[in-house]
């Protein structure tokens, strides 16, 4: 079944206005450093009102990427913790979760792991991240029609991502490296050795690729699903193909709660293992969940919600789409620990990817550093220490399961 793209964006904003995804003038003004300016004088008290809060406040995009705080509260492991929940808070943006998070009306939130090295290092934000929310999740998709077969056929064409600070971009980058191509931010057409970059929010890609506007998007599901299904698109590759097992979203938190509310913090983090250990083993279970037919956390039909986090199947070597079936991946992982080699990858890889702004901030970074500064690994190693399960997800080395080695193919 195939739908146009009025369909395709109606399928999303029956249930929601779509104000916050046209809140353009203030997710410029985030990508460009902005955040202070937003929040003015009044960010200290909110983000202090935080850390005083009982109740978890969970704020989320709804994707994918979400699912482990989604199942935490389904599934009562925020209780069984002794914790006080609120129904988690849908917004339709990155840049609104960044902002609602920054103003303390969140104290748990999902965000792209690039974003909180930017609010750390470049804002001067006290974010801390707590836990990986899932690993790989995404992919790249282009007009089912189109004569684009692998990366250099993206020469001369327009390519949406989510957000300048995401992983979707710096994976997307270094394939289009790898393929001598150059990414560049512009109105004008590109030239053959060039693909334009555009932010687009992840429901009006779908619609923007049908109605010719872009020859293809990044993001996570269950847009690429979507496009799939209802767009005619097809899958030119998985990212987590491209970088075995990546990070994509992280588990972040105010700092002050992790050391004003340590017992709080430990809970929180309890409950968020359990859910993703939950979700790795029950993905069909969870997918219908989460969808509309279920919780509603994602307004999207089971089938599409089903198919973004179970469809890896061997169609998909045949297109291209999956290169590295020996990698054991799936279309999207749930993984908590999150190693600090894939941290220092990403600071240096952030330094090589093209993003609107100011990125001076980047030049002065220590990988390493950063790493050891952004997130905290107390909480996760002790919920990871109480639940041994974790060991038995495919992407992790039973032998030494808090080291590994970071593989990006093409």
């Amino acid at each position: 079944m195939t739908i146009d793209r009025h369909e395709l964006q109606s399928l999303w904003s029956n249930e929601w206005t779509r104000a916050d995804w046209t809140r353009r003038q203030t997710l410029d003004t985030l990508a460009r450093g902005g955040l202070a300016a937003l929040l003015g004088t009044s960010a200290p008290s909110r983000t202090a009102h935080a850390s005083t809060d009982e109740f978890v406040r969970i704020g989320y995009l709804p994707i994918t990427d979400a699912t482990a705080l989604l199942v935490a509260h389904a599934k009562g492991f925020f209780e069984a913790e002794g914790l006080k929940v609120e129904k988690p808070t849908p917004v339709r943006s990155w840049s609104a979760l960044v902002e609602g998070f920054a103003a303390g009306k969140f104290n748990l939130v999902h965000l792209l792991k690039p974003i909180p090295v930017w609010m750390r290092y470049n804002n001067k934000f006290p974010v801390k991240v707590l836990a990986w929310a899932h690993t790989n999740g995404s992919g790249v998709v282009v007009g089912g029609s189109s004569d684009i077969k692998d990366f250099k056929d993206l020469g001369g064409k327009r390519i949406a991502v989510p957000y300048w600070y995401s992983m979707h971009n710096i994976v997307l980058q270094y394939a289009l490296r790898q393929s001598g191509l150059n990414a560049v931010i512009k109105a004008d057409a590109p030239a053959p050795n060039e693909t334009a970059l555009q932010i687009l929010p992840p429901p009006e890609m779908p619609a923007s690729l049908v109605a010719g506007k872009i020859d293809g998007y990044i993001v996570a599901e269950p847009f690429n699903a979507l496009g799939e299904v209802r767009a005619k698109a097809r899958m030119l590759r998985f990212t987590g193909d491209i970088w075995k097992n990546h990070p994509c979203c992280v588990v972040a938190a105010h700092e002050r709660d992790t050391f004003e509310r340590p017992e709080w913090t430990q809970k929180l983090v309890n409950a968020v293992v359990k859910a993703q250990i939950y979700a790795s083993k029950n993905k069909a279970e969870v997918a219908r969940l989460i969808s509309a037919e279920g919780t509603g956390a994602l307004p999207l039909p089971g089938d599409i919600v089903l198919k973004a986090m179970t469809d890896y199947g061997a169609a998909y070597e045949a297109t291209g789409a999956i290169k590295h079936r020996g990698w054991g991946n799936g279309r999207i992982d749930f993984q908590p620990w999150p190693y600090p080699s894939a941290t220092e990858l990403i600071v240096k890889a952030m330094s090589e990817t093209v993003v609107e702004g100011d990125t001076t901030f980047l030049k002065a970074l220590d990988p390493a550093y950063v790493a050891k500064d952004l997130v905290d690994l107390r909480f996760v190693e002790a919920a990871l220490k109480r639940e041994p399960d974790w060991v038995l997800d495919p992407s992790v080395d039973k032998a030494s399961p808090f080291i590994r080695k970071e593989i990006l193919a093409l």
